[in-house]
């Protein structure tokens, strides 16, 4: 299909979610004949060099956003708001010098709005066409929209009929012309449920402090539930594992440990993270989530799926691990096939515009 293109996909480096859901797109353009050129962060770019070692990769600095300790993320968001504007500019830049070195012939951009160029067919994946925002919401909802109208395509992380597994920040009226609904995609398949060695598995990444002020608040918890458990601490290639009573941390897993581990555990942990999210529906299983206080997108997602009913969801304040691990366990359930045909149709439509 893609006659060996080279095509950069450039994943946003608000902790790991946008790498992680980046990998089954690279994984369809290698299998489509495509020659993905992997550009991130520091972390993001290791998750991604771990499940792509022979791949070709590029580093693409971004803004690096700190949430406040609190439960209210406005203050520390609005005084971070220019240098996200100015990292746009910044991302152009670099992308149009990157663009010429790597001779690219498409790229492909998870959420980072200055990775585009006129030169060559510029691809956003977002699941958060009207973002939920702290404050001036209908403003910034128009500021997305006018990004998003900037790129050729922009392909949608959700199944077209609403609500999906986003809500209403994928469905909504005035839907923008270049979007394409792509499904819901993960690293992972669901695999049949078997006795493990960790009876609480839980998975953390996302910006600072709140990602160490998670992982403190589950360690304090964690060694009074009976058994061994094991947290994932999110942070690839920066510390070593060690043990802490019947408590095993490690920085990082790739997928094809993970995705074992995760599906043998009696419970998952997790923030509320879409690309988290997507992985639990993957598998088949339902989990404890928890919003990362004052994340507005994570908070409304906590919301939707409290209704639903498809997770547990907690507030970091009132962490309950064996209520919610008496309500998980016997919830094991395998998923229908899943269809990527959402995403075979928009790779097909990219394939053309490069012909």
């Amino acid at each position: 299909m893609f006659n060996g293109a080279r095509i950069l996909v450039a994943p946003l480096d608000w902790g790991l979610g946008h790498a992680a859901r980046c990998v089954p797109i690279i994984r369809a353009l290698v299998h489509h004949g495509a020659t993905p050129i992997m550009a991130a962060d520091v972390r993001p770019l290791a998750l991604l060099q771990a499940e792509f070692p022979e791949l070709e990769h590029v580093r693409l600095p971004g803004v690096h956003i700190r949430y406040g300790d609190g439960k209210s993320q406005l203050w520390s968001m609005a005084a971070q708001f220019p240098a996200m504007v100015h990292s746009i500019h910044r991302e152009r830049r670099h992308f149009e010098r990157l663009r010429k070195d790597l001779r690219l012939d498409a790229v492909i951009s998870d959420q980072r709005f200055g990775v585009r160029s006129a030169e060559v067919p510029s691809i956003l994946i977002t699941h958060q066409v009207f973002p939920f925002t702290p404050a001036a919401q209908p403003l910034l909802r128009k500021l997305n929209i006018h990004h998003i109208n900037r790129f050729d395509r922009c392909w949608v992380m959700d199944e077209p009929e609403a609500p999906g597994l986003a809500g209403e920040l994928s469905h909504g009226h005035d839907l923008p012309a270049n979007a394409r609904y792509i499904g819901t995609l993960s690293r992972f398949e669901a695999t049949a449920h078997k006795a493990g060695p960790y009876r609480i598995v839980a998975v953390i990444s996302g910006p600072e402090p709140q990602r160490t002020i998670l992982e403190n608040r589950l360690m304090a918890l964690l060694p009074s539930i009976p058994g061994d458990h094991l947290l994932v601490r999110g942070l690839p290639g920066s510390t070593e594992p060690d043990q802490v009573g019947r408590v095993k941390r490690v920085p990082h897993l790739a997928s094809a440990e993970l995705v074992g581990i995760l599906s043998a555990a009696d419970l998952i942990v997790s923030r509320s993270g879409y690309t988290t999210l997507m992985d639990l529906d993957a598998l088949g299983r339902t989990a404890l989530i928890i919003p990362t206080p004052g994340q507005a997108e994570q908070e409304y997602l906590g919301r939707l799926h409290a209704r639903t009913g498809r997770f547990i969801v907690q507030s970091q304040e009132t962490i309950d691990l064996q209520a919610a691990l008496d309500k998980a366990i016997g919830t094991f359930h395998t998923t229908a096939p899943r269809s990527n045909t959402g995403l075979e149709r928009a790779l097909k439509e990219l394939a053309d515009m490069l012909h």
